[in-house]
């Protein structure tokens, strides 16, 4: 494999720094290159290289977010015959590695010393939810550029894990969180009476503007117990793998930067075309789809 790798790169990259790299002797290169292998293993060879070629181009469309288990059940979708630990074997000698970056810092956005009235924990961790318009999630994250911090209010549909509404803003007022809200009614056009709404007991969300439209529109409210990220746990792993797949990988001259690269992340990745583990490797767009037919 790391033969077929070298001879693969050849014209891209000199023989005898890969081989260094891969732990092989050139010697031992040059004679693989001579030798004439029967059929089948001309056969398995050309498979494996194909293979890694796929994993290669899935990757690439992921813009190098994907891992293993990503890559593998991005194949299993195209017809590809593989086990997830092949493709595991093949990423790493191919040297094919999803992106990966720790968080440095972490600033506050929640301010939960207000006297608005709170609501209570109803959601109680109850994120998996079999219809749309059953419970929402909402949060405020924030992106670094070289103007300063750009925040980001989301909210999510916890039954496809869709971002059905979501705002940027370079303050931290209610009109952040309230813009956010407006698109998701807007894009849903909830008309249950069952809807929730959880969020964490921010100022931005306890607030008269915000939970007045969240009463005009028949949502009921609920918040987190103080200082519990676990109970909004879901918008928590969105916010990381935003993070991971997205910011830690950008640097943001300006917000109207960030913006646009947040919309493409957004509305054009995450919600369309990332597979998602706790849907069975489907995007929310396809998993709506899905619920659509039955």
């Amino acid at each position: 494999m790391r033969y077929a790798f070298i001879r693969q790169h050849a014209q891209q990259l000199p023989v005898r720094t890969m081989c260094r790299l891969l732990a092989v002797q050139p010697s031992g290169y040059y004679a693989w290159t001579q030798r004439k292998p029967c059929g089948r293993g001309r056969g398995r060879e050309a498979q494996t290289l194909q293979l890694i070629e796929s994993i290669r181009l899935v990757h690439q469309r992921s813009d190098g977010r994907y891992g293993s288990p990503r890559v593998h059940q991005a194949l299993k979708k195209q017809g590809v015959v593989c086990s997830r630990k092949r493709v595991a074997t093949l990423m790493r000698q191919a040297q094919i590695r999803s992106t990966r970056h720790r968080q440095r810092f972490r600033i506050r956005t929640t301010d939960s010393n207000h006297e608005h009235p709170l609501s209570a924990n109803l959601l109680n961790r109850q994120f998996a939810r079999e219809q749309l318009n059953q419970a929402w999630v909402s949060d405020i994250t924030y992106v670094a550029t070289d103007e300063g911090w750009l925040y980001v209010a989301s909210v999510m549909d916890l039954c496809s894990r869709r971002i059905i509404g979501w705002s940027t803003a370079d303050h931290l007022r209610a009109e952040l969180v309230t813009e956010a809200l407006t698109k998701a009614i807007q894009q849903r056009c909830p008309t249950t009476e069952d809807l929730l709404h959880h969020s964490d007991r921010g100022v931005q969300y306890a607030c008269g503007q915000y939970q007045a439209m969240l009463a005009q529109h028949g949502i009921t409210c609920s918040m987190s117990r103080r200082g519990n990220c676990y109970d909004n746990a879901s918008m928590e792993s969105f916010f990381k793998t935003f993070k991971v797949e997205l910011v830690y990988q950008e640097h943001y001259a300006t917000r109207a930067e960030a913006r646009r690269s947040i919309y493409s992340y957004i509305e054009v990745f995450y919600n369309r075309q990332r597979l998602h583990s706790s849907l069975g490797y489907r995007s929310p767009a396809e998993y709506e789809a899905e619920l659509g037919q039955k």
